[in-house]
């Protein structure tokens, strides 16, 4: 017999949308004033199972994993802007061989084709601000950057924002300590 007790909901509190820090180890100063994420979906692929009667849908084999945005608050020298625009033109069709060099180099000015990605991270928060779990997305890639529109009409001081898009690999969820899977 199961003991009613084992059945009880031992944590009544929601899951805030405010309560989230994003890292990502590229673009530092990304990180300090982005005020939206998003945890991207995931979708099963199905196959067709073929029936005199109906055809069945059964689990697939490959996972789809969407695109990861979030949104900063842009700082008025443009430098969070700016080090995810250097970083799309570096790994485009950059005007320069230079700029594709600045971008695969590491630190240290060894080159390295990795310097291209960043691995990142989204940090939920509880009720009292504490990491509840984190969100590790792999060998991430900015694929878009939204535009900023100035405008001398505007009454009132509206503070840019900007949305960028990354591709990446795979991402998984863990518990507070960051090893410890969900």
């Amino acid at each position: 017999m199961v003991n009613a007790l084992q059945n009880q909901i031992e944590n009544r509190n929601f899951l805030s949308p405010i309560g989230f820090r994003f890292n990502l180890a590229k673009t530092p100063k990304v990180n300090f004033f982005c005020n939206s994420a998003r945890i991207p979906e995931i979708v099963l692929g199905t196959a067709v199972q073929a029936s005199y009667l109906k055809d069945i849908d059964i689990p697939g084999d490959k996972l789809q994993y969407g695109d990861f945005s979030l949104r900063f608050i842009v700082d008025e020298e443009l430098e969070n802007y700016m080090s995810i625009h250097n970083w799309m033109t570096g790994v485009g069709f950059p005007a320069t061989p230079k700029q594709y060099q600045e971008i695969t180099t590491d630190d240290k000015g060894k080159r390295d084709g990795d310097e291209v990605y960043s691995d990142g991270s989204l940090a939920i928060l509880n009720s009292n601000y504490n990491t509840s779990a984190i969100i590790k997305f792999e060998e991430m890639f900015p694929t878009s950057l939204t535009s900023l529109e100035f405008e001398a009409g505007d009454t009132d001081i509206n503070y840019f924002t900007a949305e960028a898009t990354f591709k990446y690999t795979i991402y998984r969820m863990f518990k507070a300590d960051g090893r410890t899977p969900l």
